[in-house]
């Protein structure tokens, strides 16, 4: 990648970081890409020379969690690590993703809401991708004797599902720490699978 690449994409990763935040703060509907350039210092039409419209926006800050995600719980999987500490640290990757992410991590909740009928598919596929990583831990796990579950899908989903419900109660002035928070679900939630 050419020097002007690397700035290019760097440029694209602020601009989508500030519009999460624009969003979030005035709502999907209520924000404007006037809103989001100002947010950055910058005019509308320099805005519109990184992304198309609002909905491309929002997909490349969805695209852009979600691959960070990916790699980062991806590489967990080829490390020399019991399932049960794979899955422990997939599971706290999860959560200091969804904290640190909420702006982003509310919008797209309900995709059918906000994406055209061709980023949806495409939403919907790289979720798929990225509970695959959770399905291989615990695959890897149940075949190691590790695990005891049957129904390994159900327990990725509640394990994720209960996972993503921090971002709606936790608050960084609350009773505990977000690293705490951590802790305790990635302990508890394994517990799912023994």
């Amino acid at each position: 990648m050419s020097l002007r690449e690397k700035k290019a994409a760097r440029k694209k990763e602020e601009i989508l970081r500030s519009a999460s935040l624009v969003i979030a703060r005035n709502g999907y509907q209520n924000a404007t890409m006037e809103d989001i350039a100002a947010e950055l210092l910058m005019t509308k039409g320099s805005l519109y020379y990184y992304f198309k419209n609002k909905e491309e926006l929002l997909y490349k800050c969805h695209e852009l969690i979600l691959s960070c995600a990916m790699e980062r719980i991806e590489g967990l999987f080829f490390e020399n690590l019991s399932s049960k500490e794979k899955m422990k640290r997939a599971i706290k990757i999860h959560l200091d993703i969804v904290i640190r992410e909420k702006e982003v991590f509310n919008l797209i909740g309900k995709p059918e809401q906000i994406f055209s009928e061709e980023n949806i598919r495409k939403v919907l596929k790289k979720r798929d991708e990225y509970a695959s990583i959770f399905d291989k831990i615990i695959d890897e796990g149940v075949a190691g004797g590790e695990f005891s579950i049957n129904q390994k899908k159900m327990a990725r989903m509640m394990i994720l599902g209960a996972a993503n419900w921090v971002q709606v109660w936790y608050s960084p002035e609350g009773k505990y720490g977000k690293e705490e928070v951590e802790e305790i679900y990635a302990d508890n939630l394994l517990k799912i699978l023994l």
